[in-house]
């Protein structure tokens, strides 16, 4: 019988059926999804332990709402004065939304704790809370517990009823994680906690906790932080809902070898794809990860951005009437929902001040800027106008940003060809090359924003000018050309020697703390490694520091090339005529004062040599270059009394301005610094330092005056003009 056929009746049961089953499994049609909501907390400090709210439209993008601000009063709803661990639910039903927390205030309670919160809402902005302590619920079974921790709930389609697990802590005992079913009204748990997980044998003596559930083909598959083994976040699975969970693996599934908790795993709308989250609590970063499969997790931190730092939160898809219903509540107008999204655009660094109300656009080479349409595109909830292209040539052009229901306000947006950073993307530690073969300049900078500095490629990009460079690709990896090492490719460089009548180049770059060289017969390659590292000890007397940031000098007035290198220490030695290996007798280590930290840099300039270095650490915003003078290169070095040569412009917003190389143009007595800074505008208020593997590479002039001393350097935007 063909569909035709079917009587009405039926047909219309069974799509009310099929309906009915997609709700009751908390799909409430998901072609309707467009958009994702975040709740999260954001540290252990006062004020920091309180629910937040963040929108995405495509899971990887998320803005927060309410300027970064509490959704919920943590005073109202808690006990305790703090909430943390926020965990959301779209009911059964489609309509009706759950969220528990852990009722926590780190600051007056450190790590005990005795309670949860239950919440319930129609709309997502109106909450029902109720506190649920446990050993006060429950005395004779849970008396004893002093830990309540990280509530998440799921809906139980054999019972009806909405689950909801989470991890205690009684006596000396391990955490666990427990389960029990709430009330009707999402007000209390029906009954006492009982155990969910049961770890191995071998291990149930570690702490489980921050257990995160997902329905995948007909099991259920829980996530969890397991402190045994490999402390991390490990799999359990199970054909039932409340018992029968076993561990995979004793392998963890997150894509990080730091601390981490709080997993949270969604599906991506429209998508057969998951993405697992969770909070590095130890660096104070979160990680993205994403699976087909739900047990094999590939890192896309790099896809990810957030301008909010999230501790331990979740995910939960929206509609589009949900998202412009939240942006009506706490969308704000300090940070307009709208991205640029013209490809003329350096979209890394858009400079948005929403207090200011302006917003600068770094536009790309070439453009025309009196006919731009920056591609504003606006989020659910926000509208903008004028659309199209504007004159930005003769100074700001006013846009109305307007919320639905809320009003509207007007931003200055500028747009200007900003040469700095010259890069795009995350580079750092960059070396300069003008090569007498070729006519071009070349940078060899270490390829950054990977976390910890843990990249294992080098790039080579070339340029006529010093402005528009092309990236000529990878030219050493280590996990395919370097044998002897594998991890931390950093700071390299390069320089061009003439032997028997052919130019070769010889790349001298740090990998796993030890300095190695590979050798090639063009600037851009192929470079063949010479098969075990260059510098690979400290010199006499050496206690300290690494053996890292090389720095090639060759003496115009004698011919001979040295190789300088070190971290708290400054070595340096004459190169053998191979250009391999140092002549270890000329070894020694130099009287730099306490402001050396790494990264030397070597030129010669009218008959002195200058020596330049980086100060303080790269993570931090007072990373500077510093530098001294000296009669020979290898000789006593003399310290002038005003000796920076750049360091931060906090009034520009440009920070960590370091290890630097420098370049003269051929035949002429003009100078540039090359040097990385944080990533502007946002390196400086990423977590913990993440400014200092998010760095980018500028250019600025370099100058002297009638004696000799180096001009302090003033880091710009606009960097410079194309050299002829």
């Amino acid at each position: 019988m063909t569909i035709r056929n079917i009587d009405k009746r039926v047909f219309t049961a069974f799509f009310t059926i099929l309906t009915s089953a997609l709700l009751l499994a908390g799909c409430s049609k998901p072609e309707n999804y467009e958009g994702y909501l975040f709740a999260y907390f954001t540290g252990n400090g006062p004020g920091q332990e309180a629910i937040r709210f963040a929108i995405s439209t495509d899971g990887y993008h998320y803005r927060a709402l309410n300027d970064n601000q509490p959704v919920l009063d943590s005073k109202q709803i808690s006990t305790s004065g703090g909430v943390r661990d926020p965990h959301i639910l779209r009911g059964a039903d489609g309509k009706t939304f759950y969220m528990v927390a852990t009722d926590l205030y780190v600051p007056e309670q450190g790590w005990n704790n005795f309670a949860m919160i239950l919440m319930k809402s129609a709309d997502l902005i109106n909450w029902q809370t109720s506190v649920v302590n446990i050993p006060e619920t429950y005395p004779q079974e849970w008396g004893n517990v002093h830990r309540v921790w990280a509530p998440q709930t799921i809906y139980d389609e054999e019972t009806g009823k909405y689950m909801i697990y989470f991890s205690m802590k009684q006596g000396d005992n391990p955490d666990i994680i427990y389960y029990a079913y709430a009330n009707r009204d999402f007000t209390a748990l029906e009954s006492a906690p009982k155990q969910l997980y049961f770890p191995p044998a071998e291990s149930n003596t570690k702490a489980c906790i921050d257990g995160d559930i997902i329905p995948y083909n007909g099991k259920f598959y829980l996530f969890h932080k397991a402190e045994d083994g490999d402390p991390g976040i490990k799999l359990a699975i199970s054909d039932k809902l409340t018992e029968g969970y076993q561990l995979k693996n004793d392998k963890r599934v997150d894509g990080e070898k730091a601390g981490v908790e709080g997993s949270g795993i969604f599906k991506l709308n429209h998508s057969d794809e998951y993405i697992l989250m969770y909070d590095v609590y130890t660096r104070g970063r979160y990680q993205f990860t994403k699976s087909s499969d739900l047990e094999h997790f590939a890192v896309i931190d790099e896809a990810i951005s957030m301008n909010f730092h999230p501790r331990h939160g979740t995910v939960m898809p929206v509609t589009g009437k949900e998202l412009k219903r939240l942006v009506k509540k706490w969308g704000s107008f300090d940070d307009v929902l709208v991205d640029a999204t013209s490809p003329d655009l350096k979209k890394q660094n858009i400079a948005v001040k929403g207090k200011a109300r302006s917003i600068h656009l770094p536009v790309k080479r070439g453009v025309d800027l009196q006919h731009f349409d920056p591609e504003f595109r606006c989020w659910p909830g926000f509208s903008v106008s004028p659309q199209g292209a504007q004159d930005f040539s003769n100074g700001p052009v006013a846009y109305t940003f307007s919320i639905d229901g809320k009003g509207d306000v007007v931003y200055q947006v500028t747009a200007s060809q900003d040469h700095n950073p010259v890069l795009e993307g995350y580079y750092a530690d960059p070396d300069i090359l003008y090569s007498e073969k070729t006519g071009k300049y070349y940078l060899y900078p270490t390829s950054d924003g990977f976390d910890g500095w843990s990249g294992y490629y080098f790039k080579v990009f070339s340029s006529d000018n010093l402005v528009d460079w092309t990236d000529e690709g990878i030219i050493l990896d280590l996990h395919k050309d370097v044998s002897w090492a594998n991890r931390n490719a950093w700071a390299p460089c390069i320089i061009e020697k003439k032997i028997n009548g052919e130019y070769q180049y010889f790349y001298y770059f740090t990998a796993a703390q030890k300095i190695g060289v590979a050798v090639a017969d063009n600037p851009t390659g192929p470079f063949v490694d010479s098969g075990r590292a260059l510098i690979d000890f400290k010199p006499d007397g050496i206690n300290r520091g690494q053996e890292i940031d090389p720095d090639v000098f060759t003496d115009p007035e004698t011919g001979k090339s040295f190789l300088y290198w070190g971290n708290g220490y400054l070595a340096g030695a004459e190169l053998n005529d191979d250009m391999v290996s140092i002549r270890k007798n000329t070894l020694k280590t130099f009287n730099v004062d306490g402001t050396f930290r790494e990264g030397a840099y070597i030129i010669y300039r009218n008959g002195t040599y200058y020596f330049m270095w980086s100060e303080d650490d790269t993570r931090s915003p007072n990373y500077k270059v510093r530098y001294a003078t000296s009669d020979s290169p290898m000789g006593k070095l003399v310290i002038p009394e005003n000796n920076i040569v750049i360091r931060r412009d906090s009034v520009a917003n440009i920070f960590a301005t370091g290890h630097n190389s420098a370049i003269q143009i051929p035949g002429k007595d003009e100078w540039y610094l090359v040097y990385h800074r944080f990533t502007y505008p946002k390196g400086v208020d990423m977590p913990r330092g993440s400014g200092g593997f998010h760095r980018e590479v500028c250019i600025d002039k370099l100058e002297f005056d009638a004696e000799g001393k180096i001009l302090e350097v003033k880091p710009t935007l606009k960097g410079i003009d194309p050299v002829k």
